[in-house]
């Protein structure tokens, strides 16, 4: 009988033991899942901040566009009725023919200056000009090509 008081004293302190490290195994499991969900929660504050100072940005960004886009609008409003107003209307008309293209084209017609020709200039269509392959090669050398 002492035997299996012994015994069942025995089971007892091993059962308590391996309860013990148990416990401890398991919370050390749950304080590191408790530390993680934390962790998670502190990024997605985070993320949702971030989120809102990009949103608060861009908000700001068009908000201030708008007002550009306004304040140039009545910037140019008053420079055209500024011209309207302030300038003599043939001269105006006078000053816009000379800026077109085609004033310009024609002032440098008549000056003598030409675009440049992507072309070489011949004075006999039957001529080979200098972009012909063969152009400036003698007789043999045409042959041997």
């Amino acid at each position: 009988m002492t035997n299996l008081i012994l015994i069942a004293a025995a089971a007892l302190i091993i059962g308590l033991i391996a309860g013990v490290l148990i416990g401890r195994s398991n919370q050390s499991t749950s304080l590191r899942q408790r530390r993680v969900e934390q962790q998670i929660d502190e990024l997605k504050g985070e993320y949702t901040r971030y989120q809102a100072q990009v949103n608060e940005h861009f908000m700001e960004s068009a908000h201030l566009l708008r007002r550009f886009n306004d304040t140039y609008r009545d910037v140019n409003q008053h420079m055209a009725r500024g011209a309207n107003r302030l300038c003599n209307d043939e001269d105006w008309l006078e000053e816009i023919e000379k800026t077109t293209t085609k004033a310009r084209i024609e002032a440098d017609q008549a000056d003598g200056f030409e675009p440049p020709r992507d072309y070489a200039p011949k004075s006999d269509p039957k001529e080979k000009g200098t972009l012909a392959e063969d152009f400036g090669l003698s007789k043999k050398e045409k042959e041997n090509s």
